[in-house]
Protein backbone atom coordinates (compact mmCIF):
# COMPACT_ATOMS: atom_id res chain seq x y z
CA UNK A 1 0.00 0.00 0.00
CA UNK A 2 0.82 3.70 -0.42
CA UNK A 3 3.30 4.91 2.39
CA UNK A 4 2.29 8.30 2.14
CA UNK A 5 -1.58 7.62 2.77
CA UNK A 6 -3.30 11.11 3.56
CA UNK A 7 -3.94 10.73 7.60
CA UNK A 8 -7.55 11.05 8.51
CA UNK A 9 -10.01 14.29 8.20
CA UNK A 10 -9.93 15.60 11.92
CA UNK A 11 -13.17 15.01 13.99
CA UNK A 12 -15.38 18.04 14.49
CA UNK A 13 -13.86 20.26 17.48
CA UNK A 14 -16.18 19.36 21.00
CA UNK A 15 -13.98 19.95 23.68
CA UNK A 16 -16.42 22.71 24.76
CA UNK A 17 -19.45 20.55 24.32
CA UNK A 18 -20.47 17.88 26.82
CA UNK A 19 -20.46 14.34 25.35
CA UNK A 20 -24.13 14.05 24.64
CA UNK A 21 -24.01 16.96 22.43
CA UNK A 22 -20.56 15.85 20.60
CA UNK A 23 -22.56 12.92 19.92
CA UNK A 24 -25.40 14.14 18.65
CA UNK A 25 -22.90 16.65 16.50
CA UNK A 26 -21.22 13.83 15.06
CA UNK A 27 -24.18 11.74 14.71
CA UNK A 28 -26.05 14.78 12.29
CA UNK A 29 -23.05 14.87 10.36
CA UNK A 30 -22.74 11.93 9.74
CA UNK A 31 -26.13 11.12 8.42
CA UNK A 32 -26.01 14.21 6.42
CA UNK A 33 -22.60 13.34 5.05
CA UNK A 34 -24.07 10.12 3.92
CA UNK A 35 -26.84 11.38 2.25
CA UNK A 36 -24.35 14.08 0.26
CA UNK A 37 -22.55 10.88 -0.99
CA UNK A 38 -24.91 8.72 -1.69
CA UNK A 39 -26.91 10.89 -3.83
CA UNK A 40 -24.00 13.15 -5.67
CA UNK A 41 -25.21 16.31 -6.70
CA UNK A 42 -26.22 19.99 -5.24
CA UNK A 43 -28.21 19.66 -1.94
CA UNK A 44 -29.73 22.59 0.50
CA UNK A 45 -27.69 23.15 3.55
CA UNK A 46 -30.73 23.37 5.20
CA UNK A 47 -34.44 21.98 5.15
CA UNK A 48 -36.57 24.96 3.30
CA UNK A 49 -40.27 24.38 4.72
CA UNK A 50 -41.17 21.54 2.80
CA UNK A 51 -38.18 21.02 0.61
CA UNK A 52 -35.57 18.87 1.75
CA UNK A 53 -31.75 19.41 3.00
CA UNK A 54 -28.95 17.91 4.60
CA UNK A 55 -29.84 19.65 8.09
CA UNK A 56 -32.42 19.96 10.26
CA UNK A 57 -32.90 23.65 10.86
CA UNK A 58 -29.98 26.48 11.43
CA UNK A 59 -30.36 26.44 14.93
CA UNK A 60 -29.34 24.17 17.85
CA UNK A 61 -27.55 20.92 17.37
CA UNK A 62 -28.06 20.50 13.45
CA UNK A 63 -26.86 24.05 13.00
CA UNK A 64 -23.89 22.96 14.73
CA UNK A 65 -23.01 20.69 12.52
CA UNK A 66 -23.77 22.53 9.62
CA UNK A 67 -21.38 25.05 10.35
CA UNK A 68 -18.67 22.34 11.43
CA UNK A 69 -19.18 20.58 8.24
CA UNK A 70 -18.55 23.72 6.35
CA UNK A 71 -15.72 25.01 8.52
CA UNK A 72 -13.99 21.48 8.49
CA UNK A 73 -14.25 21.21 4.32
CA UNK A 74 -16.86 18.38 4.57
CA UNK A 75 -18.80 20.18 2.05
CA UNK A 76 -18.53 22.88 0.16
CA UNK A 77 -20.61 25.57 -0.71
CA UNK A 78 -21.48 25.90 -4.48
CA UNK A 79 -23.80 28.65 -4.84
CA UNK A 80 -26.40 30.54 -2.70
CA UNK A 81 -30.22 31.54 -3.41
CA UNK A 82 -31.57 34.94 -1.88
CA UNK A 83 -35.29 34.22 -0.77
CA UNK A 84 -36.91 37.04 0.98
CA UNK A 85 -35.00 38.25 3.82
CA UNK A 86 -33.34 34.67 3.93
CA UNK A 87 -30.83 33.40 2.06
CA UNK A 88 -30.38 29.65 0.91
CA UNK A 89 -26.97 27.57 0.46
CA UNK A 90 -26.69 24.70 -1.67
CA UNK A 91 -23.48 22.50 -1.24
CA UNK A 92 -21.55 19.18 -2.44
CA UNK A 93 -19.85 16.88 -0.62
CA UNK A 94 -15.79 17.30 -0.51
CA UNK A 95 -13.38 14.06 -1.17
CA UNK A 96 -13.14 14.32 2.72
CA UNK A 97 -16.65 13.88 3.66
CA UNK A 98 -15.56 9.92 2.39
CA UNK A 99 -12.58 9.90 5.12
CA UNK A 100 -15.28 11.32 7.79
CA UNK A 101 -17.71 8.84 7.35
CA UNK A 102 -15.20 6.05 7.52
CA UNK A 103 -13.44 7.50 10.40
CA UNK A 104 -16.25 7.51 12.59
CA UNK A 105 -18.53 5.26 11.15
CA UNK A 106 -16.24 2.13 10.30
CA UNK A 107 -15.45 -1.20 12.40
CA UNK A 108 -13.08 0.77 14.78
CA UNK A 109 -15.17 3.33 15.52
CA UNK A 110 -17.97 0.59 16.21
CA UNK A 111 -16.06 -1.17 18.48
CA UNK A 112 -14.81 2.05 19.81
CA UNK A 113 -18.79 2.93 20.87
CA UNK A 114 -19.10 -0.72 22.12
CA UNK A 115 -16.25 -0.44 24.47
CA UNK A 116 -18.16 3.06 25.79
CA UNK A 117 -21.45 2.09 25.84
CA UNK A 118 -20.01 -1.03 28.07
CA UNK A 119 -17.98 0.93 30.28
CA UNK A 120 -21.26 3.46 30.88
CA UNK A 121 -23.17 0.75 31.68
CA UNK A 122 -20.44 -1.41 33.82
CA UNK A 123 -20.06 2.02 36.25
CA UNK A 124 -24.11 2.88 36.48
CA UNK A 125 -25.63 0.26 37.18
CA UNK A 126 -24.92 0.31 40.91
CA UNK A 127 -26.09 3.59 40.94
CA UNK A 128 -28.99 3.06 39.33
CA UNK A 129 -30.11 -0.28 41.77
CA UNK A 130 -29.16 2.31 44.92
CA UNK A 131 -31.29 4.80 43.65
CA UNK A 132 -33.77 1.94 42.52
CA UNK A 133 -33.74 0.76 46.80
CA UNK A 134 -34.39 4.14 47.97
CA UNK A 135 -37.57 5.65 45.52
CA UNK A 136 -38.40 2.00 44.20
CA UNK A 137 -41.93 3.34 44.07
CA UNK A 138 -41.29 6.42 41.88
CA UNK A 139 -38.61 4.71 39.74
CA UNK A 140 -39.32 1.73 38.95
CA UNK A 141 -40.92 2.40 35.78
CA UNK A 142 -37.93 4.95 34.54
CA UNK A 143 -35.59 2.24 35.57
CA UNK A 144 -37.01 -0.08 33.24
CA UNK A 145 -37.79 1.44 30.21
CA UNK A 146 -34.08 2.65 30.75
CA UNK A 147 -32.57 -0.63 31.03
CA UNK A 148 -34.95 -1.67 27.89
CA UNK A 149 -33.52 1.36 25.92
CA UNK A 150 -29.76 0.08 26.97
CA UNK A 151 -30.63 -3.60 26.12
CA UNK A 152 -31.88 -2.52 22.94
CA UNK A 153 -28.57 -0.55 21.88
CA UNK A 154 -26.17 -3.19 23.17
CA UNK A 155 -28.70 -5.26 20.54
CA UNK A 156 -27.71 -2.62 17.46
CA UNK A 157 -24.37 -2.30 18.56
CA UNK A 158 -24.11 -6.17 18.57
CA UNK A 159 -25.17 -6.52 15.02
CA UNK A 160 -23.25 -3.70 13.79
CA UNK A 161 -20.59 -5.10 14.84
CA UNK A 162 -20.21 -8.35 13.87
CA UNK A 163 -20.66 -7.42 10.52
CA UNK A 164 -17.91 -4.99 11.11
CA UNK A 165 -16.32 -7.86 12.13
CA UNK A 166 -17.18 -9.57 8.75
CA UNK A 167 -15.82 -6.85 6.91
CA UNK A 168 -12.77 -6.41 8.47
CA UNK A 169 -12.01 -10.44 7.93
CA UNK A 170 -12.71 -9.67 4.50
CA UNK A 171 -9.44 -10.13 2.47
CA UNK A 172 -9.60 -7.56 -0.57
CA UNK A 173 -6.79 -8.10 -3.71
CA UNK A 174 -4.01 -5.83 -4.22
CA UNK A 175 -2.24 -4.95 -7.26
CA UNK A 176 0.74 -6.40 -8.68
CA UNK A 177 3.99 -4.35 -9.27
CA UNK A 178 3.26 -4.29 -12.83
CA UNK A 179 -0.32 -3.41 -12.33
CA UNK A 180 1.08 -0.26 -9.61
CA UNK A 181 3.80 0.98 -11.86
CA UNK A 182 1.01 1.15 -14.68
CA UNK A 183 -1.46 3.30 -12.84
CA UNK A 184 0.40 5.25 -10.64
CA UNK A 185 -2.47 6.41 -8.54
CA UNK A 186 -4.25 2.74 -8.72
CA UNK A 187 -3.34 1.74 -4.54
CA UNK A 188 -5.33 4.86 -3.66
CA UNK A 189 -8.25 4.46 -5.73
CA UNK A 190 -9.04 0.67 -4.28
CA UNK A 191 -8.08 2.76 -0.65
CA UNK A 192 -10.70 5.08 -1.36
CA UNK A 193 -13.25 2.35 -3.02
CA UNK A 194 -12.97 0.70 0.64
CA UNK A 195 -12.84 2.64 2.57
CA UNK A 196 -16.33 3.99 1.24
CA UNK A 197 -17.86 0.46 0.86
CA UNK A 198 -17.46 0.17 4.82
CA UNK A 199 -19.92 2.94 5.26
CA UNK A 200 -22.04 4.14 2.15
CA UNK A 201 -24.16 2.26 -0.06
CA UNK A 202 -24.07 2.19 -3.53
CA UNK A 203 -21.68 2.36 -6.31
CA UNK A 204 -19.27 5.26 -6.78
CA UNK A 205 -19.36 7.51 -9.78
CA UNK A 206 -16.88 8.44 -11.75
CA UNK A 207 -16.71 12.28 -10.79
CA UNK A 208 -16.17 11.41 -7.37
CA UNK A 209 -13.65 9.08 -7.76
CA UNK A 210 -11.22 11.30 -10.27
CA UNK A 211 -11.64 14.24 -7.88
CA UNK A 212 -10.42 12.38 -4.78
CA UNK A 213 -7.66 11.14 -6.83
CA UNK A 214 -6.89 14.95 -7.91
CA UNK A 215 -6.01 15.37 -4.04
CA UNK A 216 -3.50 12.91 -4.63
CA UNK A 217 -2.36 13.27 -8.08
CA UNK A 218 -3.18 16.89 -8.58
CA UNK A 219 -0.96 16.70 -11.94
CA UNK A 220 -4.00 13.54 -12.98
CA UNK A 221 -5.45 13.86 -16.44
CA UNK A 222 -8.82 12.93 -17.67
CA UNK A 223 -7.20 10.62 -20.48
CA UNK A 224 -4.81 8.92 -17.72
CA UNK A 225 -7.57 8.68 -15.40
CA UNK A 226 -9.87 6.71 -18.08
CA UNK A 227 -7.36 4.38 -19.00
CA UNK A 228 -5.85 3.33 -15.53
CA UNK A 229 -9.56 2.46 -14.89
CA UNK A 230 -9.73 0.25 -17.94
CA UNK A 231 -6.76 -1.67 -17.24
CA UNK A 232 -7.81 -1.88 -13.44
CA UNK A 233 -11.00 -3.26 -15.07
CA UNK A 234 -9.40 -5.69 -17.49
CA UNK A 235 -7.17 -7.33 -14.08
CA UNK A 236 -10.12 -7.50 -12.02
CA UNK A 237 -9.30 -4.61 -9.26
CA UNK A 238 -12.40 -3.04 -9.90
CA UNK A 239 -15.50 -3.27 -11.86
CA UNK A 240 -16.94 -0.55 -14.00
CA UNK A 241 -20.83 -0.51 -14.95
CA UNK A 242 -23.21 1.66 -16.77
CA UNK A 243 -25.68 4.28 -15.45
CA UNK A 244 -28.03 7.12 -15.58
CA UNK A 245 -25.19 10.33 -16.00
CA UNK A 246 -27.53 12.89 -14.46
CA UNK A 247 -23.90 16.05 -15.27
CA UNK A 248 -20.92 16.01 -16.00
CA UNK A 249 -20.74 13.51 -18.71
CA UNK A 250 -17.20 14.23 -19.45
CA UNK A 251 -16.03 11.61 -17.03
CA UNK A 252 -18.04 9.01 -18.82
CA UNK A 253 -16.30 6.98 -21.48
CA UNK A 254 -17.55 3.99 -24.01
CA UNK A 255 -16.47 0.38 -22.99
CA UNK A 256 -18.48 -2.76 -24.24
CA UNK A 257 -20.73 -0.57 -26.73
CA UNK A 258 -21.73 1.23 -23.03
CA UNK A 259 -21.44 4.44 -21.19
CA UNK A 260 -19.64 3.90 -18.23
CA UNK A 261 -20.22 6.09 -15.16
CA UNK A 262 -19.75 3.73 -12.05
CA UNK A 263 -17.33 1.85 -10.70
CA UNK A 264 -17.43 -0.70 -7.85
CA UNK A 265 -14.63 -2.54 -6.03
Amino acid sequence: MDATTTPPVRAIPTTALDARTAARITEHTLDALKTAIEEPGEHRLFRWGKLPGLFASRAGVPGAAATAAVDERLIEITRSEARGKLIVEWVKATPNAVRYVHDHDSPKAVLRELVSVLGATQSAIPDWMEQAREEASQLTLRFEHRAQDMLDRLEKLSERVESALRRAEAAKPSLGSGMTELVRWGVAALEYLDRRAESLTGDCPLPDLFRAMEVRCPDLTMSEFQNGLKRLHDARAVRLLPGAIPSEPEYSFVMDNEMMWLVRR
